[in-house]
């Protein structure tokens, strides 16, 4: 079959590979229809991300057909249209049990970052799982826009589940780059009031607008703080930091006020920012932070999808197909791009 295998940085080939079989009776084999690049992926081809064993076959966020499946999967058939969670467990580990799946002791990623085990991605025409990362596509939703449920999802962890978005909370994004526009969209189908987006690009930004917010601010062009207490006076209920620069992370702390959450989504870097102890004391606001996704999280996000609550596909904005992978992260170069696809 053919795969992208990244032997060093910026050395990706596209060459053919074995394919993949089941060799364990719960494993399956899906033909991967569609895949998202997410940020991380694209920082591991370009050095910018390090942790990457080499050589490697990235991509974690596919759907696809199950193409073969071992002697003992029981809920999945050949030909079963499928959504992959990338992050695969144990199930019987003290976190696993309690529903923390993705701090699993024994956790793997199929072409993702995070655990130790890492097992070949979906930048290829198949990949191998276990039955128990696959969930069932509603034949409703397209295998593109199923390609983002795991992103979805985490923007759904971020925003719902740990930083308890109620309805009618005011609501900051500061980077609306995929991932941002996806809480942007998650927190305008949950009922926020005021919804602001920030980011340095007018391109971001105006996709932002279409998509949910109801404000705008590019940091670039004034004091973001006064403009944002000009659109909400009494401050953000909620901030999401979904950036990555520790510059975003030190806007959020700046715009603070007392009870506003905050949630750690976008950077990961390990770069410093400061805190006054006293002045966050008394602000009693709560920090979160999100990584990853759980079997709950991504339930959550298919429901959005098959709800016609939150449409992933509005995102898209470049489909490439596998032999034109190169030419997909020469768009993520550029500032010019929301999510980038490959269709194997």
């Amino acid at each position: 079959m053919l795969a992208a295998v990244l032997y060093d940085f910026n050395r990706l080939e596209l060459e053919d590979v074995p394919m993949p079989h089941p060799e364990r009776a719960s494993e399956v084999v899906v033909r991967v229809k569609s895949c998202g690049i997410c940020a991380t992926d694209h920082k591991a081809i370009r050095g910018i991300r390090r942790n990457v064993s080499f050589p490697a076959i990235l991509g974690h966020e596919p759907s696809g057909i199950v193409a073969e499946v071992g002697h003992g999967v029981t809920h999945f058939k050949e030909g079963d249209e499928v959504i992959v969670m990338p992050g695969g467990y144990c199930g019987f580990c003290e976190n696993c049990r309690i529903g923390r799946t993705h701090y699993c002791e024994h956790a793997y990623t199929t072409g993702g970052d995070g655990p130790e085990d890492v097992r070949p991605g979906a930048f290829a025409e198949y990949m191998k799982v276990e039955e128990h990362t696959l969930f069932h596509k509603p034949p409703e939703i397209s295998f593109d826009a199923a390609a983002l449920t795991e992103p979805l999802s985490g923007a759904w962890k971020g925003v719902i589940q740990y930083s308890e978005m109620e309805v009618g909370d005011d609501v900051v994004v500061i980077g609306v780059g995929s991932i941002g526009l996806l809480c942007v969209m998650v927190a305008r189908a949950a009922g926020a009031g005021r919804l602001v987006a920030i980011d340095v690009s007018d391109y971001a930004l105006q996709n932002a607008l279409k998509l949910g917010a109801s404000h705008a601010i590019n940091p670039t062009q004034g004091d973001v703080r006064k403009r944002v207490y000009e659109i909400m006076p009494k401050g953000p209920d909620l901030i999401v930091e979904a950036a990555g620069p520790i510059e975003a992370v030190r806007l959020m702390v700046d715009l603070r006020r007392r009870g506003t959450r905050w949630n750690l989504f976008g950077i990961t870097t390990h770069e410093k920012f400061e805190l006054d102890g006293g002045h966050t004391h008394f602000l009693e606001g709560r920090m979160d932070a999100s990584f990853g996704t759980t079997p709950l999280a991504m339930s959550k996000a298919i429901r959005l999808m098959q709800r016609g609550l939150v449409d992933p596909e509005k995102i898209i904005s470049h489909r490439f197909p596998l032999t034109r992978i190169h030419d997909a992260l020469a768009v993520m170069d550029t500032l010019e791009h929301n999510k980038v696809i490959i269709n194997p």
